[in-house]
This record gives C-alpha cells, structure tokens and sequence, in this order.
C-alpha cells in the first residue's frame, strides 16, 4: 500500500516549521475548517492549524482511530468475522461486526487486551485512496459483504482507504497518526444491531466503547457511565413500580402504574394551568383522519413511513403522528379577523409513530406518546414576538426542573415541501428571535421538519448528557396547503403564519429523562408518595391512622405502613421507595400526640404537631410553584 501523501510537504512538516511544540502535540491538522491527518499534503495557500488534544473535536478522531484498533483486534481474534461500519459517536465509538454467533460481554477482556497489544506497537494510520474497481476487488476478495455494498452506492470514482497493521477499512478519516497515540480506552457493552437500521436486514453484533487521551478522563467517564447505569430510568421505573411493558401488548406501548400515573398527572395538570395562564386554548382532535387529509398536508408522502394507517367502512385512515391538521381545521372554522390574533391552541395529545424495534428504548423512544402540543396561528409582524415567549416558556419550565439547556437552529433538509421563499422567511424569523433572545445558538444543518426550519432545545442533566426537548417550528407551507387566512385591516385575505412548538415535548420521553435526572428521587411537590407513616407498635396504630387521614384531607400524597415488622425493615423499604418524608410513630409520640418526621436522607427532625407538620410540607412543596408563577407577567408572547 502507497502513500501518495509522502511526495508533497506533509501538514505535520508545516506545522513543526511554525511550532515544534505544538506539531508533537498535535494529533490532526485544521485548514480553512476542514480536519486533515498530519500526513495529508498540503496545498498552496492552505492555512494550517494544529489540533491539539484539547481541541473540541479531537475526541472524535480520536473515538473514530480507536474504532479501527478494536475492528483490527476482532479481525485478528475471530476468524471469519465479516466488518460493517464503525464510527465515533457522542461519548465513544462502536463497531458492527457478523460473526457465527453474537458477541458478548465475556469478549471484551479478551479484545481489550489484543488492542493493548496494537496500541503498544504503535502502528502508523495510513491513508490512501483507491479507484472503486479496485477497492471493490479487494474486499471482495476479503468477502467483506457489507463493504461491497457500500462501495457500490458510492458516487465518487475514488474511495478513501486506511491502514493500520494489516487492518484495511473504507475511510475518510482523518486518523491519529498512530496507534500509540491512544491513551486510554474501555469497551463498554455489546447489543444487537440491525443493518442499515432495517429490521429486514441482516442482524449484527455491535461492540461499544470510549475512549480519552488521558487514564483519568477515562476514569471519570466510567463513573459517570456507573452512574449512569444506577439511574437508569427502566431499572427505577420498575424499582419504584411507576410503569412496565408488556410483549403482550407490544413494543413502545407504556402501562402506566398508579405511582406513574401520579407522576404523569401532575406534570398534565400544571402543564394544562400554566398553558391557560398564557393565554393558550385547550383543544382536542381526533386519533384518526381521513388519508386525504394527510395526502394534502405532505405527510403522506413525506412521514409515510412512521405512520399507520387503517380502514373504516373502506375509506382510508391515518392515525395521527401528530395534531397540527385538527388544529387548523379548528382556525377554518371560521371566519377569522386580523384583531383575533394571535390564536394559541394547545393539546396534551396522543399520538402514534412507526419506530422500528431496534431503537424502542423504555421511555425515551416509544410508538405511543403524548405531545404537549401546540400550534399558534399569527400575523407576520407577530412571529419574532410569540417566538420569544415559547422561548420563555421553556426557560421557565427548565428552571422549575432544575435543567440546563442550549439552542439549536435547524435547517432545511432534503425532504421537504413548500417554496424557496417560505423556508427562508421562516429561517429568517427564527434566527432574528433566536438573536432578540441574546442567546448562544449552533446551526444543525439539514435537520429540520419537512415542512418548515426549528429551533431546538437540548436540555443537560444531571450527568451532563444533552436531551431532545421543546422545539419551535415556523411554517409558512401548512397555512397555505390548507388555505388558512384572515382579514386584514383593509378588508383583503391574508395568509397568517403558523407555529408548531412543544414545551416539554413526548410527556413519556421527558418523564424517561426526569427519572435519571433526579436518580428517582424526586423533589416534595412531585413525588408520588410524599409521605409514609410509621408505626413503632401496634399501639400507634390509631394515632397513624389520624395522621395519615389529616395528611390526605390536607391534600399530601402519603400512605401509612402498619405492618408487623421491625421499624428498621420498615424505613429501608420508604427509603428504597424515594419517599421524601417518613413520619415515625412510637408510644411517645401517641402520648404527647405529635410525630417525629424523618428525611429519606436518615436526618430526623425534632417531633412536632400535625398541623406544624403540614405547615413544613406546605411551604416545601409550593416554594418551586411559587417561584414559576411569579414569573414576571409582562414576558414576551404572555
């Protein structure tokens, strides 16, 4: 194999005659934005820069190198194995591999230790490129299946190529310039994957792992990926009894337990408040509508393929991926003036989506949800305005949750409907909200609905792990599919905007998130159970009784525990539960009539009155309440 790069000036040589130092350290180059290996030739006129490895992306070169040492250490390990693709992906890297039975977590040691063994001899990555007969006969005669298929749906006339030992993938890089460079990795688990994605295509054993430059970054890593696991909101939700799924019933379709209907409830039910407060209407459409329906809106052609359709008295019916068509057939129910808007109607609504069963993840992915939805119909010189306030919307809800959040603008993509002119006025009003707002954003190029751009929220949790949320779409497309208009102060039909945006998003993938978030343990004011009496004796039965029924008259979610057994058994199961307070009943506390409240933590208050006790629990639960209502009542969009 030849290295082309060899006869012209390399990056790495550039670099070292501008800083020695920082060429050693380097692990790529940069030039004009473009990420280069130290190898690749260097052009005239190229401005070069080092990427150093506390360069944002030099992870994922990193990740994507140490992808090929384990796909290189498998290859050498099992005989046969057949490589798919491997790339470096937010916190590590995978590989997908067919072999003559799935790999398992009992492999892993076993590779690790053979990628030591490459990392220590320190092989250089190579790169190349090959004209696509040639690369094609050469995994042929690999017998590299999956490689020829993607060779063939290849448009270029070349294909990049690397090389580290006697490992040769399809690449276009860049690398490390070797092995060696690896500091630190960990092959961390081992699942099923399907080719492509596609449930029809072949299944393939994919093999996960991180890695860093430096031991102690791993290090921290695995702690978190341990807390991770502890957190792991399919563990709690079934540890805490809040849901289950049933093979019976299908996959991605939620049971929802009393203690998660609770849960779920109250999040509705100040969702359903602070909307009103807003000046929101609370709407509801149906679960099916006509195909046509769909026909004319894009979805048909567009989201065909995450929808599901049925027949009734043999007439064709979509169940509903979303609300937005019932919410514009409810604004053309009527003859609409310029002085009615902005109209703002709201649904907390069911809706079905095809996900495919390899990516159904607990409640995080499901293929029945509830949106909280929304979809406001405005003026032109309305837009910036209403944008802010869902902007503020959402700044309030992540602070009441204790979330931190970024922005994101999402562009066109490919599959798309409307005119040239609609997507950049809707991009442009999303942009000039996004810079009133004075809030850092990024650009996700090609990511947007198909039928208009969005703003993303990403929210971060606990673990510092970023999660899909609101989003805010700006259609200019829909109004004029469905001939949506209003009459403007001179009488003349007007097409108003609309926008489509959630808060919180899918309710299960938001309660999914807020599991792991606070680790189960949620604050007083949205904990299922908020309180759990105790009793020391059957002689405190009757005064637990009156105090379990005062909480309840009081409005406190709690329930009494007269079990016959020792108190301890009694405070590790409420503790085991999450409950935020215990309340333990002895015969001193019968006597003096007071109870003694104990914090899921272990700490014990001093023993106090019923009515002081409800007092305490009061104030806790209503102070994060509060704080969202006083939201200043003067914000954009309100």
């Amino acid at each position: 194999m030849t290295n082309s790069a060899t006869e012209a000036t390399s990056a790495a040589q550039v670099l070292a005659a501008k800083n020695s130092k920082a060429a050693k350290r380097a692990i790529a180059a940069r030039a004009n934005g473009r990420l280069l290996d130290l190898s690749a030739p260097v052009e005239p006129g190229m401005e070069l820069e080092p990427v150093l490895p506390d360069d944002p992306e030099a992870l994922e070169v990193l990740r994507h190198s140490t992808a090929h040492i384990m796909a290189e250490a498998v290859r050498q390990l099992f005989p046969g194995v057949k490589v798919a693709i491997g790339p470096a992906i937010e916190d590590g890297f995978y590989y997908d591999f067919a072999y003559e039975r799935a790999f398992t977590p009992e492999d892993l040691p076993l590779i690790e230790d053979k990628m030591a063994e490459i990392i220590k001899s320190n092989e250089p990555f190579v790169a190349d490129h090959w004209d696509k007969a040639r690369a094609h006969d050469f995994f042929a005669d690999q017998d590299e299946e999956f490689k020829l298929e993607m060779i063939d749906e290849l448009d270029e006339d070349e294909v990049g190529i690397y090389q580290q030992g006697d490992f040769v993938d399809l690449c276009r890089g860049p690398h490390i310039p070797s092995t060696g460079r690896v500091g630190a990795f960990k092959l961390t688990s081992v699942a099923g994957a399907y080719w492509r994605g596609d449930e029809k295509r072949p299944m393939l054993s994919r093999i996960y792992g991180t890695a860093f430059f430096d031991r102690k970054a791993l290090k921290r890593h695995l702690n978190l990926i341990e807390e991770a696991k502890k957190r792991d909101h399919r563990k709690l939700g079934r540890e805490l009894d809040l849901f289950s799924f049933h093979e019976e019933i299908g996959a991605g379709m939620v049971v929802w337990h009393p203690k998660g209907m609770i849960l779920r409830t109250l999040i509705e039910d100040l969702e359903k408040k602070e909307h009103l407060r807003r000046g929101y209407d609370m709407v509801q459409g149906p679960q099916l509508l006509k195909r046509e329906l769909w026909e004319r809106s894009g979805h048909f052609d567009n989201y065909r393929e995450n929808m599901y359709f049925t027949e009734v008295d043999e007439v064709a019916y979509g169940i509903k991926p979303m609300n937005c068509l019932a919410h514009m057939l409810i604004y053309k129910s009527k003859l609409r003036s310029y002085r009615d808007l902005p109209l703002r109607y709201f649904e907390l609504g069911t809706v079905h989506r095809h996900e495919k069963s390899g990516v159904v993840h607990g409640l995080t992915r499901v293929r029945a949800f509830t949106q909280d939805d929304a979809h406001i119909l405005c003026r032109p010189d309305q837009v910036e305005n209403e944008i802010l306030g869902v902007m503020s919307f959402v700044t309030d809800f992540m602070d009441l949750f204790g979330f931190d959040y970024s922005l994101e603008l999402s562009t066109r993509p490919e599959k798309s409907i409307g005119s040239d002119q609609d997507w950049e006025r809707a991009t442009d009003a999303l942009r000039q909200a996004l810079e009133a707002s004075g809030r850092e954003y990024e650009i996700n190029q090609g990511d947007g609905a198909f039928y208009g751009p969005k703003i993303d929220v990403k929210l971060t949790d606990a673990l510092k792990r970023s999660w899909q949320c609101a989003t805010i779409q700006c259609d200019f497309t829909l109004p004029e599919r469905f001939d949506l208009t209003y009459i403007d102060p001179n009488g003349e039909a007007k097409r108003p905007v609309m926008l489509h945006r959630v808060i919180l998003g899918s309710i299960e993938r938001f309660i999914g998130v807020l599991i792991e978030h606070y680790a189960g343990a949620f604050p007083l004011w949205l904990a299922p159970e908020q309180v759990r009496v105790l009793t020391v004796t059957e002689r405190a039965d009757d005064w637990a009784k009156d105090i379990h029924r005062a909480l309840l008259d009081a409005g406190f979610r709690a329930q009494v525990d007269l079990k016959n057994e020792k108190l301890g058994a009694k405070v590790r199961e409420a503790q085991l539960m999450k409950v935020p307070y215990m309340v333990i009943l002895g015969d001193r506390e019968v006597e003096e009539q007071t109870l003694t409240p104990r914090l899921k933590s272990g700490k014990n208050l001093p023993a106090q009155g019923i009515q002081e006790f409800i007092e305490l629990l009061k104030a806790e639960a209503a102070e994060p309440l509060e704080r969202l209502r006083h939201k200043e009542e003067d914000q954009p969009g309100a």
